[in-house]
């Protein structure tokens, strides 16, 4: 890639001025303040320096940070002729012609590439650009609610075998945690939890029995009454979900309250 500063600084100041100023608004507490003359106008140009610098960001996270992008613009500036008529050559190193012309080979080039002049910040600043760039807004909600280290219930529903154990499992990874933390699709919170534990955001443990009447609260959500319907005989499987290092680590980095 040819920039003229590191990607990897860009997305660092664009987001150190996307949490400046969402910091600053929980700080001055806009509830109050929008009852003070002239703050709507104050509050449209807030909002709407927001939308820019989060418009930036995500431009940031979506081109600069993907080796698949980059490879598919270089074989593209590859094969475009220059105004005399003549054809650039091809500077990705680690592969040979025919492979620049193939984005897959090429973007693990670009990976590679990286990984000869990362030092430690820059590959854990790199790693989570990705990670961020794959979360939905609900799922950085949950992240948030999980992100003072304080363990939810979750819950799997399988089919009951003849010996009491479970069987076939028809819903893994329910948990209160989506409504604590405001989601638009509660119905989407077990895809969700997968998701960020897929990531490594996000961690399953035991079941913690202080939290009964949370969990007997969890048994009535709707998601899991009708994955308990499409059953015969349900068994319910308990657990505790919560924030693990790797997602604690990632939310102080990108925080924005912290800002």
């Amino acid at each position: 890639m040819s920039n003229d500063r590191p990607a990897g600084d860009d997305l660092a100041a664009f987001a150190k001025r996307a949490g400046r100023l969402a910091g600053w608004a929980a700080r001055t507490g806009m509830e109050f303040t929008r009852k003070l003359p002239g703050v709507d106008i104050a509050e449209q140009v807030i909002k709407q320096g927001e939308r820019q610098l989060l418009s930036e960001l995500r431009r940031r996270l979506d081109e600069v940070d993907d080796p698949y992008h980059a490879a598919l613009t270089a074989a593209s500036a590859m094969n475009r002729p220059d105004a005399d008529g003549s054809r650039p050559v091809a500077t990705i190193t680690l592969v040979h012609t025919r492979a620049q012309l193939e984005p897959l080979r090429a973007a693990m080039a670009e990976l590679l590439n990286h990984s000869i002049g990362f030092g430690r910040e820059r590959a854990r600043e790199y790693l989570y650009a990705i990670i961020l760039r794959q979360l939905t807004p609900d799922e950085a909600r949950i992240l948030s609610a999980l992100s003072d280290g304080s363990p939810f219930p979750a819950v799997d529903v399988a089919e009951r075998t003849n010996l009491g154990g479970a069987g076939r499992f028809v819903l893994r990874n329910a948990s209160t945690v989506g409504k604590a933390a405001g989601v638009s699709l509660p119905d989407q919170v077990p895809g969700y939890l997968t998701r960020l534990i897929g990531l490594g955001l996000v961690e399953l443990d035991e079941e913690v029995p202080s939290l009964e009447t949370q969990y007997e609260i969890l048994l009535t959500d709707e998601t899991v009454r009708e994955a308990e319907k499409s059953v015969k005989r349900a068994k319910f499987v308990k657990r505790t979900v919560h924030i693990s290092r790797l997602g604690a680590q990632f939310w102080q980095a990108c925080d924005p309250s912290a800002g």
